[in-house]
């Protein structure tokens, strides 16, 4: 087999293995040179191939690798704990590598955690990373009780270890805009069986529990602190620790564990960067039901009974959790539309009903081509879409035709759907807000929308129609998660891309000199809910906008026009001199290129700013937060626009516009200081 790159170019794909093509990557100058190709063909192996690439990849040189793809995301994540990590540090470069991400992972020292999080002067302060992740392990707690011990004593260093470690999290939290990552302490069998005895085993177990249960609650009650329970990583062939590296390297966790843990790590990075994805779109023979329907009918497939039946039923039932929590989920089969449309509609054992689904793409058309459209009508890229089928020569064709968008292929047992969907976690993200439980509906009624666009003479006969209502007022305390979101999830009309944590938009919202707005509007096919943000900074008499965003389910409405008409017009009344703000480009935002332009605003120049953005948007920090949010890349080429508040933009006249009082922090607030 040849392992030359520029012979390989010609050979049909999958004719190599695609480790034997990293491996001639690395032998041709080095991956960094070809990081762009990395993703791709690690997608393509198994575990025991990952690791394997995953100890080439540990030889990639980052700064070079960003230097020669400056358009890939990067990301910066910092592992410490009181154990040795190297193993978990080489896994999770292989898992981020995987999901997309250029990663710089970087290891403190051993057993320094306590320093490194508490002492400001340490590197987790003073070279800040995206994701900072401290490993806490069973040794930190049994290398303080006593020999012999009791239950209660492991109770008590536990108490005692719940308070430094709380102490250490908040302080790293109140100081960092980073994430920081904690987890739940295994017990080892070892450590449980040395008492003899059930009862003392059993109080073990229980004050173990109750102080894992206070550390998942770390996660609610402090900002940008996530704790990831690690006991479902002990399932199947999983073992906590070797005993003999345990004892001799104070590796305290097995390189399978650490594999796990860095697979979630590369699950919680994406959710935090804003790369959460958005669709499922299922196949539906052998996928959400047994049979083809076509050829066994409505009452012939198998959805609910027998033994193949119950494996569907139980797929069905987690589509619908999914989609309940804000995915939108589509069917994309070939088969008669109508024969599917029943079949969703009048099958009484059914999970999923035709209302779930925000799409029903049922036809003889290559799927790529359904997928494709599916995208382009929600308004949402190729890659915010996971596509799952049995078919593997279903599967290959969407690779091959859409590279952007993942492909699950499901195996031929229905009983291992579910956990194949599940795997990578492609929809984990922050936070579940109300606006995601509804999104569905939202959507459903945008297709009303659609249609009733197409039955309209004209744009503007439309939006006369359409009773566009927008309102514009400071962030309700409620509103706060759902604006997070938007700033992690919107790529197309986002002007800086500044991804930014709950923590972060309640800074905003309530900090000096700065101001939150919200932006909700609805129209006569009812409400679109909350579906814009602006963030102000007020800095002497200059009204900076740190950044607007609008959802791409309102686009074309003129509802950016109102908002920054209202803007304007409250900074003139208010005495402001004027107004800056700033339009960064990414891969995906150059539809608001000419906003600030086309309303009014002079060039300035170059932006002169730290934050960082990345070729699908993220980076940056916004009103009141003081550093980069989410993966970082090269430095953003932003440009500054003013607006001298003389010919202002007027509030569109097929819109009715809603303004609150108190939109702008006052002039002559401190500047920010960052």
């Amino acid at each position: 087999m040849t392992t030359d790159p520029a012979a390989t170019a010609a050979v049909p794909a999958g004719a190599l293995r695609a480790l034997d093509v990293l491996r001639a990557l690395h032998r041709d100058g080095g991956l960094d040179r070809h990081f762009d190709r990395v993703p791709a063909l690690l997608a393509a192996l198994d575990r025991t191939d990952l690791a394997r690439a995953a100890r080439l990849l540990a030889r990639v040189d980052p700064v070079r690798a960003r230097a020669h793809h400056p358009g890939l995301p990067a990301v910066t994540v910092a592992l410490t704990g009181g154990g040795t990590l190297d193993a978990l540090r080489t896994a999770l470069l292989a898992e981020l590598a995987r999901h997309g991400f250029l990663p710089e992972v970087r290891l403190t020292g051993f057993g320094s955690y306590v320093h490194e999080l508490g002492d400001p002067g340490s590197s987790l302060h003073t070279e800040p990373a995206d994701v900072t992740v401290c490993v806490l392990d069973h040794a930190t707690v049994f290398d303080e009780v006593p020999v012999p011990f009791t239950a209660e004593d492991v109770a008590g260093v536990l108490r005692r270890k719940l308070t430094l470690w709380r102490g250490l999290a908040a302080r790293f939290a109140e100081r960092s805009s980073g994430t920081l990552v904690l987890n739940t302490l295994p017990l080892p069998g070892n450590q449980q069986a040395q008492l003899l005895d059930l009862p003392s085993r059993a109080r073990l177990g229980a004050v173990w529990r109750t102080a894992n249960a206070e550390l998942l609650g770390f996660g609610e009650e402090l900002g940008r602190v996530v704790v990831l329970d690690v006991d479902p990583l002990l399932g199947g062939p999983v073992e906590l620790a070797d005993a003999r590296f345990d004892a001799y390297a104070g590796a305290r966790f097995s390189d399978g564990f650490l594999a796990a843990y860095a697979r979630e790590l590369g699950h919680l990075v994406r959710a935090v960067t804003g790369r959460t994805k958005k669709v499922l779109a299922v196949d539906l023979d052998e996928t959400l039901w047994g049979g083809v329907l076509g050829d066994d009918g409505v009452e012939g497939i198998e959805v609910a009974h027998g033994r193949r039946g119950e494996a569907f039923h139980r797929v069905q039932g987690v589509v619908k959790q999914l989609q309940s929590q804000g995915v939108l989920l589509a069917a994309v089969s070939k088969n008669d539309r109508e024969t599917v449309v029943a079949a969703l509609r009048d099958h009484p054992d059914l999970r999923v009903r035709e209302e779930d689904f925000v799409r029903i793409l049922a036809g003889w058309q290559p799927k790529a081509e359904s997928l494709r459209a599916l995208a382009g009508g929600l308004n949402l890229g190729g890659d915010s879409v996971v596509f799952a089928d049995d078919n593997v020569r279903e599967c290959a064709a969407v690779a091959a035709e859409l590279p952007e968008t993942t492909v699950i292929p499901l195996d031929g047992d229905p009983a291992l759907h579910v956990t194949r969907l599940l795997a990578d976690g492609w929809f984990t993200t922050t936070e579940v807000t109300s606006e995601d439980r509804v999104r569905t509906r939202r959507y459903r009624e945008e297709s009303a929308r659609a249609d009733f666009l197409s039955a309209a003479g004209s744009a503007e006969e439309f939006l006369d129609g359409l009773g566009v209502t927008v309102r514009l007022a400071p962030a309700a305390p409620a509103e706060i998660p759902r604006l997070s979101q938007l700033t992690l999830r919107t790529n197309q009309f986002n002007l800086t891309t500044r991804r930014l944590s709950a923590e972060e938009v309640r800074a905003g919202a309530d900090g000096p000199g700065t101001t939150v707005l919200g932006l909700t509007a609805g129209d006569r096919f009812g409400s679109n809910g909350l579906v814009g943000a602006v963030f102000l900074r007020a800095e002497e008499k200059v009204l900076h906008i740190e950044n607007m965003l609008l959802s791409c389910r309102v686009f074309a409405r003129g509802i950016e026009q109102a908002c920054l008409a209202a803007l304007l017009d409250r900074a003139a009344r208010a005495g402001f001199a004027e107004v800056r703000g700033a339009y960064r480009p990414t891969a995906k935002n150059a539809k608001v290129a000419g906003l600030y332009a086309h309303y009014g605003f002079e060039e300035l120049g170059p932006e002169e700013t730290d934050f960082r953005t990345d070729g699908s948007g993220t980076g940056g920090s916004g009103a009141g937060g003081p550093g980069p949010v989410g993966a970082s890349g090269g430095a953003a080429a932003g440009t500054v626009f003013v607006h001298r508040l003389e010919r202002r933009p007027e509030v569109p006249g097929h819109l009715s516009l809603e303004a609150a009082e108190d939109l702008l922090p006052a002039p002559g607030a401190p500047a920010l200081t960052t």
